[in-house]
């Protein structure tokens, strides 16, 4: 189920929320460093993410789902936010070039439409990068932040997640090694945690990052041969007159396509 709109908001504009997008933010930037020209699609609650990406990239917008809400989005200029079923995104096929899936995989009750709606919407060579919370980690233990809500992913669940849903994992990261807590203790060295945490214990991050290619190619494997059906000749009935008597019995070819035999 999907955290409110208004909850989402309410956690980007407190403090310990600015936290978590600087430092999830740090990370996204290191995998994607230049989106000079491309097309970017924020998917599920991206937006406090994408605002790097607008002065690079040729065009970004954000879908957000219909049972999550949305909210107005840049608050200067046009909107670039659209509401819509994630099993059917408003986009045509191969209309973007980068998604950025946050607040979305742990939170859908259509996990593999939604992936399918990832795929069609990218372009041949696009990448798609999931930010999801860790099931290891504490952030996924406290209902306080928006990554307490939804189901959780362990790395392994993750890839296999994607695989199936015909992507390949091609890079992966973590962040948010610091506990959920708004104590100056915790916050004022967070860049010594998540130092720390990125080398020796990214079991227990946060969040999990992950870059994905979409994977062309994945339905020629399965593809099934169709049988043919072959032609069966009805076998002859004998066909009965007024009289009570049967006429001759029409001929009848055989199988292999052989003439019937004349006694």
């Amino acid at each position: 189920m999907y955290s409110d709109v208004l909850d989402l908001r309410e956690f980007y504009d407190s403090s310990l929320g600015q936290l978590a997008r600087r430092l999830v933010r740090r990370r996204i930037r290191q995998i994607w460093p230049d989106v000079t020209g491309q097309r970017l699609l924020g998917l599920g609650y991206a937006t406090p993410y994408l605002r790097p990406f607008r002065d690079e990239a040729e065009r970004v917008l954000s879908i957000m789902p219909a049972g999550q809400g949305v909210t107005f989005w840049p608050q200067e200029g046009p909107g670039q936010v659209a509401l819509s079923d994630e099993s059917e995104l408003p986009l045509p096929d191969m209309s973007v070039d980068r998604v950025l899936l946050i607040h979305g995989m742990e939170c859908t009750e259509q996990l593999r439409p939604m992936m399918r709606e990832c795929w069609r919407v990218l372009a041949g060579g696009g990448r798609l990068m999931a930010v999801v919370p860790n099931r290891r980690g504490i952030w996924a233990r406290t209902d306080r932040t928006p990554f307490g809500h939804g189901s959780p992913f362990s790395p392994s669940q993750l890839k296999r997640a994607l695989r199936e849903n015909m992507f390949v994992p091609e890079r992966e990261s973590c962040a948010l090694f610091i506990p959920p807590f708004r104590s100056r203790f915790f916050t004022a060295g967070s860049a010594a945690w998540e130092e720390v945490g990125a080398r020796w214990f990214k079991t227990f991050a946060g969040v999990h990052i992950i870059e994905a290619s979409k994977q062309i190619y994945a339905t020629a494997g399965h593809a099934r041969v169709r049988a043919r059906s072959r032609l069966l000749v009805p076998s002859a009935r004998p066909v009965f007159n007024l009289e009570g008597g049967t006429r001759d019995r029409p001929e009848c070819w055989s199988r292999d396509g052989s003439a019937p035999d004349r006694q």
